[in-house]
This record gives C-alpha cells, sequence and structure tokens, in this order.
C-alpha cells in the first residue's frame, strides 16, 4: 500500500517536478556506477602495490625485476611503472660518458616523480565526479521542492478554505524530490571521502618508494 502512495505521488506530480525526480534517478545511478568502478581500481591498485613491494623487497636484481615488469601484457601500472621509469633513467644515464652521479640522480628523481603524478592522477580521476554529485544532487532535490509547493499553493490560491488534506498531497509529492536528491548525495559523499583518503595512502606508500629507491641507486652511483 504504501509503495502505491508513493508511486501515486510521483505520477501525480507536476512536470517539472517528475523531469526532476528522473534526472536525480538516474544521477544516483551514475554515481553507485562510478562507486563500484573507483572500487576496483582502487582495490586493484591496493593489490599490486603489495605484491610490487614483495617482489622488489625479496628480490635484488633490479635488472630482473625491470624486465618482469616489461613484459607484462597490459604494461606497467601503478608503483611498478614509477619503479620503472626511474630505473630505465638511471640506466640510460649510467651509460653516457662523462656525467656527474648528481645528474644521474636528478634525472631518475625525475622520471619516478613524473611517472608518480601520471598514476595520481589516474587514481583521481572520477573523484571529481563523485564529489560533485554529494555537493549538486540535494539543490537538485531542493528546487523540485521548491517548485512542486509553489504549485501547490498556486493551487490553492482560489479556494476560501484550506485544509491539511488538501495541502499534504502535493507537499509530500515534492518532498519526495528532497527525499530523492540526499539518496543520491550522501553515499556519494561517503564514497568520495572513503575513497581519498584511499588515495592519500597510497600516495604515500608512492613516496616512500621514491625515497628508498633512489637511495638504493645512489649508492649504486
Amino acid at each position: 500500500m504504501t509503495e502505491l502512495s508513493l508511486l501515486q505521488l510521483v505520477t501525480q506530480a507536476s512536470l517539472l517536478v517528475q523531469l526532476v525526480m528522473l534526472l536525480l534517478l538516474l544521477i544516483s545511478f551514475y554515481s553507485w556506477f562510478l562507486i563500484f568502478q573507483k572500487g576496483r581500481s582502487l582495490k586493484k591498485a591496493y593489490v599490486a602495490t603489495s605484491n610490487f613491494e614483495k617482489r622488489f623487497w625479496k628480490d635484488k636484481d633490479l635488472s630482473a625485476l625491470s624486465k618482469h615488469f616489461n613484459s607484462q601484457d597490459n604494461g606497467p601500472t601503478g608503483i611498478a611503472h614509477i619503479f620503472l621509469s626511474g630505473y630505465m633513467e638511471f640506466v640510460t644515464l649510467r651509460k653516457q660518458a662523462n656525467i656527474s652521479p648528481n645528474i644521474v640522480l636528478e634525472g631518475l628523481q625525475r622520471a619516478m616523480r613524473v611517472a608518480q603524478h601520471r598514476e595520481l592522477d589516474e587514481l583521481d580521476s572520477q573523484l571529481a565526479a563523485l564529489a560533485t554529485i554529494g555537493s549538486v544532487s540535494p539543490y537538485i532535490g531542493l528546487f523540485g521542492t521548491v517548485w512542486g509547493i509553489m504549485n501547490s499553493f498556486h493551487a490553492l490560491s482560489g479556494v476560501q478554505t484550506v485544509t491539511l488534506a488538501m495541502v499534504a498531497p502535493g507537499i509530500s509529492e515534492a518532498l519526495i524530490a528532497t527525499a530523492m536528491g540526499l539518496f543520491a548525495a550522501i553515499p556519494a559523499v561517503m564514497a568520495y571521502n572513503f575513497y581519498v583518503d584511499k588515495v592519500e595512502r597510497l600516495t604515500t606508500r608512492y613516496e616512500t618508494f621514491v625515497d628508498e629507491f633512489v637511495g638504493i641507486l645512489q649508492r649504486k652511483t
């Protein structure tokens, strides 16, 4: 019975309010799509980082490591990409004659930082969309609510005696838009904050590895 009443409120709402509800429904679907997609990609990045760190500290042969990650079908990503960028730059600069160790270290640091920024840019992708959904959706719902309430009171302008039973349906159908706005916004905001924390943790691990790897190569110069 409740579902039928809710359906009736939606179907009896004004056209603009219905369009707002439809828009919020589509936004909500898109938000959940982003949430699941970003969750999978970050989980993959965490697993790849942990596997790389275990292998890196276990296997001291940097040349063998570079060949292993270069041979991957989809190419190196994440921390492996950062490692390869620095190591290949290190090997290239070491082959050049009359080049100082400081220049070698500066070159590999620059290569690793560039690779790190590219990986972090990939990790940050779609987070802005979640933030936008979380901040804009309540206002879209509020717009639908205000419009619906305005229409409800406008329809009662010619009535001399106004009862709660006459006003309640119009206000109820308008408030559904606010509820849908919150329904779209709350998961997006929670997912955004959760994923930002995960990206920051990965950023710290990337930066720590860069510093440690530079120290290892510094001893080889």
